[in-house]
């Protein structure tokens, strides 16, 4: 059986890629799962090396040498901080390449039927030797893999390619734009890109008009290039994919940035389905759709727990405040280590909510060093993870699970949120908007609706915290004027060492 070899290789491999999405949902299943994908990937990168279109050896392995020299250079050096726009920056790569793939079939597309309008012949008639009827031998051996597909296909299944070239280019620009605008956002002051990018939700006047005209504008396009408009309208059509791209997320604030996160990973998955589909190549069509479900399912379910509109996140242009806020009154009384180990040590159950303030301190292991201590004394320690803590899903897991916290001591927020009114102390290291009252109490708020940790509803709190600034969505939190609330002021890895020594 012809090319047996590459589609049994395609589909080990494909096994290997559900295994693997699978075993990422549980953190004692991950680790074994990441294995999956790696050698699913090896076998996936073999089988395309050795299978149908093989050649150009060269370029080839100096591309895989390349890749895996950039790749591991980045996982070596790249904190866990920048993990959020280094995933963002990834997906860009291939919305590009999408698009790269879009405009190539394009160009091959066009060639094959110059030759056939000069030989005056039909497209996609194959002979019983399998040439195509109407090229010379020497033509159709001159044509690489790809022109050798296409050149065997009919008028109905050029118009089939075509259609997926164009879904191919639109959703590539729209998830490269996209996703360097939310690299930037992610990345602050830190981004390599040339131009700054304000952190909150921004739009041109005219707001979701301009993305309205856009799409309308792209689906005309779409109609005048499969009437035979020609290339312009190909190129006219990835100028407003990229426009929508950069729009859309310019809309949407950094409150929110997990959610665009998940978002565009589902982008990136369609996007590689498309050029699947383009190329002939039914693993990358297999790969492609299990991200692009997967990323929008995990978009679905980071909506419900920020009380947002899937449909919303999808047009882009939430995160603004929908008026004018409510007055925070009182005052920040700020607590030194003394009162914090006073406090923990009279203590017997203590929540700790982390958030992205810990990552940037690189607190987990203080942290974790502070739980063995506390449960070493007989205390009940847990932590409260909110499904959009940090910058990325999952953030905070990765963190713990790095620092040996225990798994079964990190909860869910819907498990644990019923648990605060019984709880002696709460402890916020870094995070904002996850516990921020203001989401149930000011219907004027950015994150009005959204669900949150109730952790002043704790005995006492205690909120580690650099400054008395609003934080990276620039929402005040009235949590940290609450008469149970006391600012632990400080570096949160600085005062947590601080802290250890005096928990006795």
């Amino acid at each position: 059986m012809e090319n047996a070899f590459t589609i049994a290789a395609y589909v080990v491999a494909a096994i290997l890629f559900i295994l693997s999405l699978g075993g990422l949902s549980g953190q004692e299943s991950a680790k074994r799962a990441v294995w999956y994908g790696i050698v699913g990937m090896a076998i996936a990168v073999l089988a395309t090396l050795f299978g149908p279109g093989s050649g150009l050896w060269l370029a080839s392995l100096v591309l895989i040498a390349g890749g895996a020299a950039v790749g591991y250079q980045l996982a070596t050096k790249v904190e866990m901080t920048q993990m959020p726009e280094l995933v963002a920056i990834m997906h860009s790569l291939v919305g590009l390449a999408a698009v790269f793939v879009g405009f190539n079939a394009d160009i091959m597309i066009n060639y094959i039927s110059d030759i056939y309008a000069t030989e005056g012949q039909v497209l996609g008639v194959v002979g019983d030797d399998g040439v195509v009827i109407g090229l010379s031998k020497e033509i159709y051996e001159g044509l690489s893999s790809f022109g050798k597909l296409i050149a065997k296909k009919s008028s109905v299944e050029i118009g089939i390619l075509r259609v997926e070239l164009v879904l191919g280019i639109w959703i590539g620009a729209v998830t490269f734009t996209g996703s360097v605008i939310a690299y930037a956002k992610l990345a602050g002051s830190s981004s390599m890109l040339p131009f700054a990018v304000d952190t909150g939700a921004k739009k041109l006047p005219g707001g979701h008009l301009l993305n309205a005209g856009a799409a309308a504008l792209s689906v005309l396009l779409l109609i005048v290039y499969l009437s035979g408009g020609g290339s312009w309208a190909l190129v006219l059509l990835a100028i407003a994919g990229l426009f929508i791209g950069y729009h859309l997320i310019m809309g949407i604030g950094g409150a929110d940035m997990p959610v665009v996160v998940s978002m565009l990973n589902s982008y990136s998955g369609w996007a590689a389905a498309a050029i699947g589909f383009s190329l002939g190549n039914d693993l990358l069509i297999v790969v492609g759709a299990l991200v692009g479900s997967s990323g929008a399912i995990l978009s679905y379910i980071m909506c419900k727990a920020m009380n947002r509109s899937f449909v919303s996140v999808i047009l882009g242009g939430f995160g603004g405040p929908a008026g004018e806020q409510m007055a925070v009154e009182g005052e920040q009384i700020a607590i030194d280590a003394d009162g914090v180990a006073t406090a923990l040590n009279e203590a017997d159950s203590v929540i700790i909510i982390p958030g992205y303030g810990m990552a940037v301190a690189q607190a987990q292991g203080a942290v974790s060093e502070l739980v063995k201590k506390l449960r070493a004394k007989g205390k009940n320690v847990r932590f409260a993870i909110h499904p959009v803590a940090g910058r990325l899903p999952g953030h905070m897991n990765v963190l713990l699970a790095e620092a040996k916290v225990p798994y079964d001591i990190v909860m869910e927020m819907d498990e644990i949120n019923d648990d605060f009114p019984s709880t002696d102390v709460a402890i916020v290291i870094g995070s904002n908007d996850i516990v921020n009252p203001a989401a149930q109490d000011d219907p004027n708020s950015p994150i009005a609706g959204m669900p949150v940790l109730e952790c002043w509803k704790a005995k006492q709190v205690f909120v580690s915290k650099r400054g008395q600034g609003t934080g990276y969505s620039g929402i005040e939190n009235p949590l940290f004027f609450k008469d149970n609330t006391r600012m632990f002021y400080g570096d949160a890895k600085a005062s947590l060492d601080k802290l250890l020594p005096m928990i006795d």
